[in-house]
């Protein structure tokens, strides 16, 4: 099912990563998350690929992981604490495909999803999009080791705006906080995204594959070392009163009312 919702598309030097579950907003599932993975993986190993676009199918980029299948009994905590790394790994995966990676987002990008785009080395948007980091709405920190590259992109005080709010931000103060590099209409955004990507697939691959490395292992020389324990962090929240009352007012579309317990 995951092959359904997560396809590749190749042309010429160009391969697109499309997030295919538009009924559910691309509502990522841990298997899409797999599946992202191990495309992202193997595009490394893809010397004839000079660029790589992600974009997501219908309305909306994604709405970030699916929460409609939370809830149920709690596998064991050893168990739980290896899926919830899950995300980190996939971040990783994106950010070591050696070619340039271009974001291209519609709709709204929330939670997971945003961490994705951040993943990548440039974001185009639409006028209507609009992101954000949902997770503190539901009690939980913002995990898969995206703080920093949420940092990185936003700068600190916007990314603590971001993150600590929980609230969607429109696509012009995401441009001007240098999240998107450039708005473009929503009817000329996959062309707009092949073209950026035809542009980096024209230079010199082992020039630019390069400098891509060297610009993020400089920029993310810390990331590893700060952010080890945000799953952990993440096993913590889970066990809250607070979490529960989160993902309850989610299902039951009402305020939350968290106690702090």
């Amino acid at each position: 099912m995951s092959e359904e919702h997560i396809r590749i598309e190749r042309a010429g030097a160009i391969a697109t990563i499309v997030l295919a579950r538009p009924d559910k907003r691309n509502a990522l599932t841990p298997a899409m998350l797999l599946r992202l993975r191990a495309i992202a993986e193997g595009l490394r190993d893809e010397p004839d690929i000079r660029a790589v676009v992600i974009r997501g199918e219908g309305a909306h980029f994604s709405v970030g992981a699916d929460i409609s299948q939370m809830g149920g009994e709690a596998p064991p905590t050893v168990h739980l604490r290896r899926t919830a790394e899950a995300g980190a790994l996939l971040m990783r995966a994106i950010r070591e495909i050696h070619q340039p990676v271009i974001c291209a987002m519609q709709g709204i990008a929330t939670g997971g999803a945003t961490c994705i785009a951040t993943a990548c080395d440039f974001r185009l948007g639409t006028p209507g999009a609009r992101i954000g980091y949902g997770e503190v709405k539901l009690g939980i920190n913002l995990m898969w080791h995206a703080l920093p590259l949420a940092i990185q992109t936003v700068g600190l005080s916007r990314a603590k705006t971001m993150v600590m709010t929980g609230d969607l931000f429109d696509a012009e103060t995401m441009r001007d906080w240098g999240f998107f590099d450039r708005l473009v209409p929503e009817t000329e955004l996959a062309a707009e995204a092949e073209a950026l990507a035809h542009k980096y697939a024209a230079l010199p691959p082992i020039a630019v594959q390069m400098i891509k490395r060297s610009a993020n292992a400089y920029a993310g020389a810390l990331d590893q070392a700060v952010m080890h324990a945000d799953a952990d962090q993440w096993l913590l929240a889970t066990r809250t009163a607070d979490f529960r009352e989160g993902v309850a007012s989610f299902f039951e579309k009402r305020p939350p009312d968290f106690t702090g317990e």
